[in-house]
This record gives C-alpha cells, sequence and structure tokens, in this order.
C-alpha cells in the first residue's frame, strides 16, 4: 500500500507525467465537439500541454543531429508542426479567456454542452376585443444579449410604456422600489434565468429620468423540497445562465454602487408577524384572514426591511415611519418565471409562480394550505389580495417541456427556445406560453400525453381547470385573467 502511495505522489508531482495526462484528456474530452474546449479543466489542460511540449518534446527534436539532408528536413517539418501545435494551444487558451468563457464552472454542467435547440413558430394575433389581453414576444433570447431591450421596445412600439415619466403613464418610476420576484426552489434550469434578472436590473437603473429608488431580487422557496432539500436559494453554485456560476445574489452583487439587493423570503416564511400599522416592526409573514371559502388557501404575504433600510408590505406598499403610512404606488412587482412543466399542476408559469410569494407553513398551520390551494384556484386568490403584478415577463428561454418531469430541470433535460414574452395579464401569457411553446416543443421532442399542459383541457384538477379558476380569482378582483385566445392580441418583432 505504501509502494502505491508513493507511486501516486510521483505521479502527482511530475510535470512529465501530468504535462502528457493533459494532452492526452485535452485530446479525449473535447473529442468530436470543440465547445468543450471552453471547459476550465480545459483550458488548464491546453496550458499545461503547451507548457510540456515546449520542454520535453521541442528540445529534443532540436537535438537530434542530421543524418542527411531528407532526415533535417523531417526533423525540421515535426519542430515546426510542433511548435505550431503549441502556439495555437496556447492562443486558444488566451483567446477563451479573453472572451471571460473560462469563469465557467463545472465541465459536466456547461451551458454550451446540455439540453437541444428547439425552433418554435410563433404566430401574431389580433383580437377583435376593445380591451385584448397583450401578449409581447422576442426571439433569438439568450438572456444577456439584447433581447430584453428589445421587448421594452416591442412593448413601447404597441403602447405599454415600461418607464414612467413626467406625464406620461408606464410601470417602473424613476423613485419606485421594485421586487424582481424570481423562482429559486431550484437551481440548473430549474430557476428564472439569471442573465435576464440582471438585464431587468440594469434596464430599471437605466431609467430616461435616473434611477433613484431601490430593486430587490427575491423569491420564497418555502424552507422546504427543492434542490436542496431545505427549500430555495439565491446563491446556488449551478444556475440558469450562461455563465453557470452567476447567481441571483451574484447579480445583485454586480452593482456596488446602485440600491440593488436579494432577500430569499426562506429566512422569514416560519415568522408569523403583525403589519407594520399594528406597531410590528418584524421581518415576516402577515396572515390575512382565514381560508378562503373557494379556493381554500390562506393568503399570507411577506413584510420585511431591504438591505438599505426600506419597509416593505408586499400588500400594503412602503412603510414611512416617520408619518405612520404607507406608499402603495412606489412599491412595483415584476413577476418572472421559467416556464417548465410540473408533475402536480402541469405547467408553471406566471400564476404558479406566485406560490413563492405566500408562506406554505404559516398558511398550513391556518388551514389553508397554499401549495394544496393551487389546483383550487388558489394562486388567482393570492395575487388578487395582496399585490397583482405590474408586469409577467416569462422566461422561456431555456424550458422543460417534458410532461410531468418538473419543477426540477437539470441542464440535459433543457430545451433551448430562445424566447422571452411579457404582459400584464398573466393568465393570458400562461395560456399562451403553454399552447404556443411547450406543447410544440413537447412534439417535437417525441412526448406523449400533454394533456398535462393543455389549457383547454378542463379536466378537474387539470392545468386548464386551475387556469380557469384562477382567472375568475383575478377577474373578480379587477384585473385581467383571459384564457381565450379570441381575447388576445400577441405582438411580434417584424
Amino acid at each position: 500500500m505504501n509502494a502505491i502511495k508513493k507511486l501516486i505522489h510521483r505521479a502527482r508531482h511530475s510535470f512529465f507525467l501530468f504535462g502528457l495526462a493533459s494532452i492526452l484528456w485535452l485530446l479525449f474530452r473535447t473529442g468530436s465537439k470543440p465547445t468543450r474546449v471552453n471547459y476550465p479543466c480545459q483550458q488548464a489542460s491546453a496550458a499545461s500541454g503547451s507548457l510540456w511540449i515546449a520542454t520535453y518534446v521541442l528540445p529534443a527534436i532540436f537535438s537530434i543531429r542530421s543524418q542527411g539532408t531528407r532526415a533535417a528536413k523531417s526533423a525540421r517539418a515535426q519542430a515546426g508542426f510542433l511548435l505550431l501545435l503549441s502556439i495555437s494551444l496556447s492562443l486558444l487558451y488566451g483567446s477563451f479567456g479573453m472572451m471571460g468563457l473560462g469563469e465557467m464552472k463545472g465541465d459536466d454542467v456547461a451551458a454550451a454542452d446540455r439540453g437541444d435547440s428547439i425552433m418554435i413558430n410563433l404566430t401574431q394575433m389580433r383580437s377583435p376585443s376593445q380591451v385584448p389581453s397583450e401578449i409581447f414576444a422576442v426571439t433569438g433570447a439568450i438572456g444577456s444579449n439584447d433581447s430584453l431591450t428589445r421587448l421594452i421596445e416591442l412593448m413601447n412600439h404597441n403602447g405599454l410604456a415600461f418607464y414612467a415619466q413626467n406625464s406620461l403613464s408606464g410601470i417602473i418610476g424613476k423613485d419606485d422600489v421594485v421586487i424582481i420576484k424570481v423562482n429559486s426552489q431550484w437551481d440548473e434550469r430549474g430557476g428564472t434565468n439569471s442573465d435576464l434578472v440582471k438585464s431587468l436590473v440594469r434596464a430599471i437603473l437605466n431609467h430616461p429620468q435616473g434611477f433613484s429608488g431601490e430593486v430587490i431580487i427575491a423569491d420564497n422557496g418555502q424552507g422546504q423540497y427543492g434542490s436542496s432539500g431545505h427549500g430555495g436559494s439565491l446563491s446556488y453554485d449551478r444556475n440558469n445562465a450562461e455563465n453557470i456560476s452567476q447567481s441571483m445574489q451574484s447579480v445583485a452583487d454586480s452593482f456596488p454602487n446602485q440600491k440593488v439587493s436579494a432577500y430569499l423570503w426562506d429566512r422569514i416564511t416560519n415568522n408569523s408577524v403583525g403589519e407594520y400599522e399594528e406597531g410590528d416592526m418584524a421581518d415576516g409573514y402577515v396572515l390575512s384572514g382565514p381560508p378562503d371559502e373557494k379556493t381554500r388557501i390562506a393568503v399570507t404575504y411577506p413584510k420585511f426591511q431591504t438591505e438599505y433600510g426600506t419597509y416593505i408590505s408586499f400588500k400594503n406598499g412602503i412603510w414611512d415611519p416617520a408619518s405612520g403610512s404607507y406608499n402603495c404606488r412606489r412599491l412595483r412587482v415584476l413577476n418572472v418565471p421559467v416556464l417548465k412543466t410540473h408533475s402536480i399542476y402541469g405547467v408553471t408559469g406566471c400564476v404558479k409562480h406566485y406560490m413563492g410569494v405566500g408562506s406554505d407553513r404559516i398558511s398550513r398551520q391556518a388551514g389553508g394550505r397554499s401549495h394544496n390551494s393551487v389546483g383550487s384556484g388558489g394562486m388567482g386568490t393570492e395575487m388578487a389580495r395582496t399585490r397583482f403584478p405590474d408586469l409577467n415577463i416569462l422566461d422561456a428561454i431555456w424550458i422543460n417541456a417534458h410532461p410531468g418531469s418538473g419543477p426540477s430541470t437539470p441542464y440535459e433535460e433543457a430545451d433551448h427556445t430562445g424566447i422571452i414574452a411579457a404582459s400584464v395579464d398573466p393568465v393570458a401569457l400562461d395560456y399562451w406560453a403553454a399552447k404556443n411553446i411547450l406543447i410544440p416543443a413537447a412534439r417535437q421532442k417525441g412526448y406523449n400525453d400533454m394533456q398535462s399542459m393543455d389549457p383547454d383541457n378542463k379536466s378537474p384538477g387539470s392545468f386548464g381547470d386551475w387556469l380557469q379558476l384562477s382567472s375568475a380569482e383575478i377577474v373578480e378582483a379587477g384585473h385581467q385573467g383571459t384564457t381565450g385566445e379570441e381575447n388576445m392580441s400577441v405582438y411580434l418583432e417584424n
């Protein structure tokens, strides 16, 4: 055993063996897929292999004494070839480093090597309705490119202004406090694309009048289930992004001179508190009455102080301790879910995403558990009785179209469609996305039995059924909640 340990130790500390192994690993691992060369281990292997060639091979060749013109030419040719190979490997390593691809972590889960690309053909629609639910969509999205800018421009061009300025109405004002509600219960492709969220934060901060407000990236993974088995995280190692190490927390940290932060509501999901106006300044969840008679949900919502000292009641708005009053108008909510299937409820989209607003623990103690109420329209009640989202931005860049396999979505099970879409109406966006993105993608993948994600399937407990029940709650509260395509207008880039 000691002899084996010594051998292993010598191998690990022998640059000759290490460099040779690096070259073999580079050739074997890269294989027929050149994109793998951007993995960190491949870049390290290229650097080590280049140095090994320069140290051992080139001097050996140049030391060979010529035995004739042919031998000399052969030696020079081999030396030239190996020198070129060495330089090429070094340049390749350097070029990938300059492009920033070396920052990606975990070569077995690199974004470039997982999932299929699905081509989705979207169609524009114009509704004859006087007040249609409008959906805006762009393709070719990867999150970090100009796709969000294009989406905002498409909205602006068709009458939905992203920025509120001067006398013009819009969604985001220059001094607003904006909650970006993301999906954080699952890592890899199960969570919202952090490149998209970063682009969204940047768009808010780039308000034409200058931005003096605050942005909070938030979610409640409920302190249970999820990728870790203990709820959500805003600091995953493996994220839905081009650079998979980019977590939601790192997105917030990338704006050090702005009021941008991240708050995981899991931290307070077990804390039952009163409202600020009742004299309770603690962070926690407010129980808003007994369970609803129709949807059987006990509505709860977060109340918390941000990193920058702002007091927020998700339902009532920004609390001012000096005046003892709320400013409801300044609080904005951008609902940014990832589109995927769900093993129980068929589809996770904008409406189901509000499961991460309430506290499943406290609602269960009150006799109206949030998660159990999804099938009876509970998320519609949650939206209607807390704070309706000012805008829903659906992340369909990478989707899970495998019926019943979500909500967890490993890299290899996700498919790239490159679509992002937005609407003020969460129900319409869910209906349209399921019918025009999820189901077509599932067909292309060869999946059968897509009834679980069909919005027109109204069998009890199905996605179509609970979406309709949620819609009834939303419409009753005075918001748009459309489940008929005849009342939807879809705008695409020309």
